[in-house]
């Protein structure tokens, strides 16, 4: 009985676990120097290269670019 109930608790749970959301940053600027580094937290390549300008870095497509972040495509239009 009680792996029954721990089976029908499990279950509940994993139910109710969402996904992970897209990853919304499509830029990653790469950093030169002997530090190095990467940030791939830029919306526009514009900001990527903003941010890599001045330091010998360069920007590149994020790898993991999924798309925009699942909660905005479901939001009801704005009324005015």
């Amino acid at each position: 009985m009680r792996t029954l109930i721990a089976a029908l608790f499990t279950l509940i749970i994993a139910s109710a676990i969402e996904p992970a959301k897209a990853d919304p940053y499509r830029w990653c600027a790469e950093y030169a120097g002997p530090a190095g580094g990467t940030n791939c937290y830029f919306l526009t390549l514009q900001q990527c290269q903003a941010a890599a300008a001045g330091n010998g870095g360069f920007c590149r497509e994020n790898n993991f670019y999924t798309g925009r972040l699942g909660d905005e495509d479901q939001r009801p239009p704005r009324r005015r």
